[in-house]
This record gives structure tokens, C-alpha cells and sequence, in this order.
């Protein structure tokens, strides 16, 4: 009976191990991916943009970019455009992460400068918004879907800094 016991008590102490192992993965992806909205769309810190995603990535969007790849600039031009319009924050609501994906409710802020008023630009105050990243294993994004209730959110005038309607 002790010889049985030995090889089960191994076995369960390395599933333990795999599992503490994707705990802390899972953990690190959720900080990256709150740092990525505090520097690139509560901060305007957009130069950080490829701390947080890899060269390239693949884009779910609710427009026509459906399973697009983009460069990494692409994210620091799209929060730039908006923080051209004017004060733009905003707060996380809650993360859920599962293996190497991070789903992040977020709300957005913009209070619009008087010229973005004059582009069709209005006040948000608040709208949700629902990203959902698959992180590679060096941490970076390498996957993007985008949620987000447009009926609620302004748009800028198509093509404006490379923006898409």
C-alpha cells in the first residue's frame, strides 16, 4: 500500500504545481493588462505601447476588422486620436482571466476640447467598454476583441489620425 501512496502524493503535488504555475501567469497578464489602460487611455502615457503589446497583433473588432492583423503602433495611434479630442479617462470595473486571456470591463471618459464639439464630438461620461486580450508567454498582447456599446459612444470623423468607422 505505501508504494501506491508515494507515486499519488508526486502526482498531486505537480498538478499543484501547474496549476500555482498558470495562477501566477494568469496574475501577471491581469496587472499588464490593467497598466496598459491606465498608461494608454487614463494617462495619455500612449509611448508605452509596446510594453504591453507584441509587433503584431490580431484585431476582433465591432466594425469591419474582424481577425485583421496590425502593428503595435496602432494601439498608441487609436488612444492617441481620442486623447486629441480633448481630457479622456477612465476606471476598470472588474477583470476575468482564464489561461492566457484577460476580459476587462472598462468605462470611458471624454470631455471634449471646443474644437472636438465642433467635429460632432461630445461629452462621454461613462461608457462600458469590454476587451478581451490573449497574452502571449513573454506577457505582451497578441489578441484583441473589442465590446463596446457604440450607441453610447461618439466616433471620430472617419479617417482622423487613422481612425476607422
Amino acid at each position: 500500500m505505501k508504494k501506491v501512496m508515494i507515486p499519488l502524493a508526486a502526482a498531486s503535488v505537480l498538478v499543484g504545481c501547474g496549476t500555482i504555475v498558470e495562477q501566477s501567469e494568469t496574475d501577471r497578464n491581469k496587472k499588464i493588462a490593467r497598466q496598459f489602460y491606465q498608461d494608454l487611455w487614463f494617462s495619455n502615457n500612449t509611448n508605452t505601447y509596446a510594453d504591453y503589446v507584441a509587433e503584431t497583433y490580431i484585431v476582433h473588432d465591432v466594425g469591419p476588422a474582424k481577425g485583421v492583423t496590425e502593428p503595435a503602433i496602432k494601439q498608441k495611434e487609436i488612444a492617441d486620436a481620442f486623447h486629441d479630442f480633448g481630457q479622456l479617462t477612465g476606471e476598470i470595473d472588474y477583470q476575468i482571466a482564464e489561461g492566457d486571456k484577460v476580459a476587462t470591463r472598462w468605462f470611458v471618459r471624454l470631455d471634449p476640447t471646443p474644437e472636438a464639439q465642433k467635429m460632432g464630438m461630445t461629452k462621454v461620461d461613462g461608457v462600458a467598454i469590454i476587451n478581451v486580450f490573449r497574452f502571449n508567454s513573454e506577457g505582451k498582447i497578441v489578441e484583441i476583441w473589442n465590446h463596446r456599446h457604440d450607441v453610447e459612444l461618439p466616433r471620430p470623423p472617419e479617417g482622423y489620425r487613422g481612425t476607422a468607422q
